[in-house]
Formats: C-alpha cells, structure tokens, sequence
C-alpha cells in the first residue's frame, strides 16, 4: 500500500510559489530522506504532507486518506526541527515522551499506568530507557533528540517524519540515530519521511531520496542523486558531496550491528 501520494502539487504563499508540481509516491515501510538547500521547500513539504499547511493546487493522500484524516486517526509521529530548543523548562525524559501521548490522555487528565508504560516502551525503542526519570536539559544533545523521537513512536504511529533531526549532533551521534532509524523501520515495519540539508550523510540509510529545491528534481535510489545533472539541478553549481565509502569502518560495524 502507498504510504503516500502527492498528485500535482503547487504551494504559494501570495505571489509567490513555494512549491512547483510535486508528484511523488512513497511504498508503506520504506525510508525516504528528503534533501536539497535551505529555503527550497523542504520543511512545508513535510508540513503539507502532516495538514499543517494546505495545498495552492494539487492532492495529497495519506495510506488512501486525506492528511487531516490521518492526524486524527494518529497515524504520523512527528518530530520537528525547532522542538529541542522550546523544551527549555524543569522535565523529565518521561514527561516529554508523555507530551507525545497528550491526544490519547484527554486534556486536562493525568497519564495512566498504561501510558506512562507506553512511553517507557518508546524510550527502550530508542535505547533511552534507562534515563526516563532524569532531567531532560540535562541530557546531551544526541541523548535529547533520541527522547524526542521516542515522544514521536509514542503514540505508536505508522508514519515517523523528522524534520532534520540531527541538528546540533555531532558526526558520531548523528551515525547512531540513524542507524536506530534503520532499524525501527525494519522491526515495526515504519514508514520513515526525514529531512536532511547532508546529502551525503544520510544515503546510507534511506532506501530512497528525493531532491526538492522548490520542485522534485529527482525521486529514487539513492545512488542516482549523485549525477553531476542532479546536483547541479538541485543546488544550482557543481557541488563535492562527501559520502560513507564500503570502506568506512565504523560503517561496517554499524551495519554489522557491532556499534550500536
């Protein structure tokens, strides 16, 4: 079944367009990184797809439904880019994960055993478990952002989409939450939708990649983004793209399970 389904889609904000002619399907359970330059669409694609935004032109279908349709079925989890800076008060790892659960709790009532479960079981996911009850402004920045992506899984969606969530992580962190990525969308089966500025970080991961700078200018393996027409397409010059060789050591433990 197709995860999703983007038909002719336009976006304008006044006079001026956004977006251009976005056609794009996407297979359930597989993992796309979106890539291309700051200001090319990336994030109100992402923002489209979730409802937040509605289309100029075009039609957006979510497995079969429409985007407002899917939020109320919950069936995204989100994680955007601005998240970690605005938790900037006194919680704990628990709680922020709690936050990811909010639609199920009701307003104004206290998590229950069995949500407070939930959210441990999303923090085991991302191998954060055993911080549950420290502060979360305490943790690192790549221990942060795997809190958020547990707040994410939370509410058990079918579809996780990252708004460039290694931001702030170094080379190493960014490696590791990737690599917990890959492996949440082969054990539950997920369908991963992440947005990347680094071409060159996140090929080795995603199992499709498209190239947006204001309209598609390619959608498949990953190894196609890497012609020079699609580069100089996307960023509008020749680029040097620096990528993980088969050469890589810790690439090999990682995808050996060694490193983890």
């Amino acid at each position: 079944m197709k995860a999703v389904e983007i038909t002719s889609l336009y976006y304008s904000i006044g006079k001026k367009e956004i977006l251009k002619d976005i056609n794009l399907e996407l297979e359930e359970g597989r993992f796309l990184g979106i890539v291309g330059p700051n200001g090319g669409g990336k994030t109100t694609l992402l923002k489209l797809i979730l409802g937040l935004l509605t289309p100029s032109k075009g039609v957006i279908k979510i497995l079969g439904l429409s985007p407002f349709e899917a939020v109320k079925q919950g069936l995204f989890g989100y994680l955007p880019q601005s998240l970690r800076a605005e938790l900037n008060f006194p919680a704990r790892a628990i709680d922020v994960v709690l936050m990811g659960l909010y639609g199920k709790i009701g307003y104004m009532r206290f998590p229950s055993k069995v949500h407070r479960e939930k959210a441990i079981k999303a923090l085991s996911t991302m191998a954060m478990d055993h911080s549950a009850f420290e502060a979360f402004g305490a943790l690192s920045a790549g221990q942060q952002q795997r809190v958020l992506a547990a707040m994410a899984l939370a509410g058990e969606p079918r579809i996780l989409i990252l708004d460039e969530p290694s931001t702030g992580i170094d080379v190493v962190g960014q490696e590791d939450f990737y690599h917990l990525l890959k492996g949440l969308q082969k054990r539950l089966g997920l369908t991963i939708i992440m947005v990347s500025h680094d071409i060159g970080a996140v090929t080795g991961y995603v199992d499709e990649i498209a190239c947006l700078n204001r309209t598609l200018h390619f959608h498949g393996s990953p190894v196609g983004a890497f012609s020079e027409e699609v580069l100089s397409r996307l960023y509008g010059r020749a680029v040097d793209i620096m990528v993980h060789s088969e050469a890589c050591e810790r690439c090999e433990r990682l995808k050996r399970g060694t490193d983890v």
